[in-house]
This record gives C-alpha cells, sequence and structure tokens, in this order.
C-alpha cells in the first residue's frame, strides 16, 4: 500500500512541475515557436534522448490478419553531433527489453521469456550507429549495429531530421527525428511462433533529443 502512495505522491509531484514549466511559457512563445533543419546551425555537443517525447515500436505479422505492434517504455540514447551534421554524427542507444509492452499481460510475459527476449540473461537491446549515406537534405540511411538477445547483426533504418530550435518550455536546445527500418527476427535467435508470426520486424521510431543552452 505503501508502494502505492509513494507513486501516487510522486506523480502528483510531477504534474504540478510540468503545470509549471507550461504556466511559464506564453502563448506567444508557442505559437511562434519555429524549428530549422538546416544541420550547420545545430550547436555542436552531447544531447540526450528526452525522457518524455520518444516512441520506439516493433510491429510483425501475425497470422495475414494485421501488423501487431508492441512498445517500449524504458530507453535511453546519446547523439554526439559533430560538424558536419548527419554526415559526421553518431548515435547509441540501449533499450530495456523487459519494458516490451504488447498490451496484453499475458503476450507480455511471453515476449519477455526465454523463448524470445530472455530478458533475465539479455536485459538490453542496444543500437550502435556505424555510418550514414545522405539521400536528400535532411535525410538518409543510417546503418548501425543492433543486438538483441546477444546476438549483433547489422540493419538500416530510413532516417529524417524533423529540426533544431529551443524548446519553448524547457530552452533547451532540441533536435527532432523520425525512423523506421526492418529486420530479421530469427537471425537474432527470435524465430518462437514462426509462421504464425512473420519474420520480418518493423521498427518505428520518433525521438527529441535536448542539451541545456550555454549558461544555464
Amino acid at each position: 500500500m505503501k508502494h502505492y502512495a509513494v507513486r501516487a505522491i510522486m506523480a502528483r509531484a510531477l504534474s504540478m512541475v510540468a503545470v509549471a514549466v507550461v504556466a511559464a511559457c506564453t502563448p506567444l512563445q508557442v505559437v511562434t515557436h519555429s524549428v530549422t533543419q538546416t544541420e550547420a546551425s545545430v550547436p555542436v555537443g552531447q544531447y540526450m534522448l528526452d525522457a518524455h517525447h520518444w516512441s520506439i515500436t516493433f510491429d510483425v505479422d501475425h497470422l495475414k490478419y494485421s501488423r501487431f505492434t508492441m512498445r517500449f517504455d524504458r530507453a535511453t540514447a546519446q547523439l554526439d553531433w559533430n560538424a558536419g551534421g548527419l554526415d559526421k554524427s553518431s548515435v547509441a542507444v540501449a533499450i530495456d527489453a523487459a519494458s516490451v509492452d504488447t498490451n496484453v499481460p499475458l503476450l507480455d510475459k511471453l515476449v519477455k521469456g526465454d523463448n524470445m527476449f530472455d530478458v533475465a540473461q539479455y536485459p538490453q537491446i542496444r543500437f550502435v550507429s556505424t555510418g550514414f549515406e545522405r539521400t536528400g537534405e535532411a535525410r538518409g540511411k543510417l546503418t548501425g549495429n543492433l543486438t538483441i538477445r546477444g546476438a549483433t547483426e547489422p540493419v538500416t533504418l530510413n532516417v529524417v531530421f524533423n529540426g533544431f530550435g529551443p524548446d519553448p518550455l524547457t530552452k533547451q536546445n532540441t533536435l527532432g527525428f523520425s525512423a523506421e527500418g526492418s529486420f530479421s527476427r530469427s537471425k537474432f535467435g527470435l524465430g518462437t511462433w514462426y509462421p504464425a508470426v512473420g519474420d520480418d520486424v518493423h521498427v518505428r521510431i520518433q525521438a527529441e533529443f535536448d542539451r541545456p543552452l550555454a549558461g544555464t
């Protein structure tokens, strides 16, 4: 009972902080807020994944009826933004495998189990970029090494740089990205339930990275 009380108090405290932050931002600041896709305008440095503005989902064919979607609730990432923009920058991501959320409690347990992610032995899913091939302005193909269940395989993500600008609420320098790609789950030892569940896993990512403004 005490555990739930503590969680409730923390939730109320976070809510009050959020209200205070929003209240400090005038409607004019929000309405006039803008971002730029000009990569040269982004200050060089290390940016961290905004804990409140990201999503990572996997979806896979389910009996040919639909593509079943699961999301992850906990992840961290570091973006090293270098002179030269997307071409010269790199990112490393760590996903808490035990945070997988299928919206079906029994299925969550099965996916976390030793026939799939085996989160007890392999608690993290990791991605470390290795290169970038530009396909257009503010976009390109990001290659990297994906590690799941102790197996590492190269994957490619189609990445769009959505823009950069100071966040009107937090005042922090913020960058936004969208990415998607796919991988074969069997290559990671995740062949359970095939062919009822497809082999091709589609990845969709939305992410914001931020860092404090100079002098703050």
